[in-house]
């Protein structure tokens, strides 16, 4: 059973930028599309980013390109999200998710069938 966790949230300014994790415990994460989703309270949840298990391709939501990067590093079995401009609407719980094939779809959706496994989630909350 793949195991997910995400640490690296906190609160952070306006402007300020942090950097997600998501640790894959026990196997490698080559096989598996990996995608970020976040959920603000009374919101549904939302994709990020998504990036392809060999890294070479990835998506992002409209909202955070030129704001947002993912990469990752499948020698650690880990995936980064670096988030840079803050702003208080980017407050919401940041989930990661691999799906059980390579390739990331056209959309970044929650309800994608191929995402078997999903994090606990890191909390990351954008205020002055």
């Amino acid at each position: 059973q793949l195991q997910l966790v995400e640490s690296g949230g906190g609160l952070v300014q306006p402007g300020g930028s942090l950097r997600l994790s998501c640790a894959a415990s026990r196997f490698a994460l080559n096989f598996y599309a990996i995608s970020w989703f976040r959920q603000a309270p009374g919101k549904e949840r939302e994709g990020v980013s998504c990036i392809s298990g060999s890294g070479d391709s990835t998506n992002y939501a409209d909202y955070v390109k030129g704001l947002f990067t993912i990469s990752r590093d499948n020698a650690k079995s880990t995936v980064y999200l670096k988030m840079n401009s803050l702003k208080p609407e980017d407050t919401a719980v940041y989930y990661c998710a691999a799906a059980t094939r390579a390739s990331c779809g056209s959309t970044i959706r929650s309800n994608d069938p191929a995402l078997n496994y999903w994090g606990q989630g890191t909390q990351v909350t954008v205020s002055s």
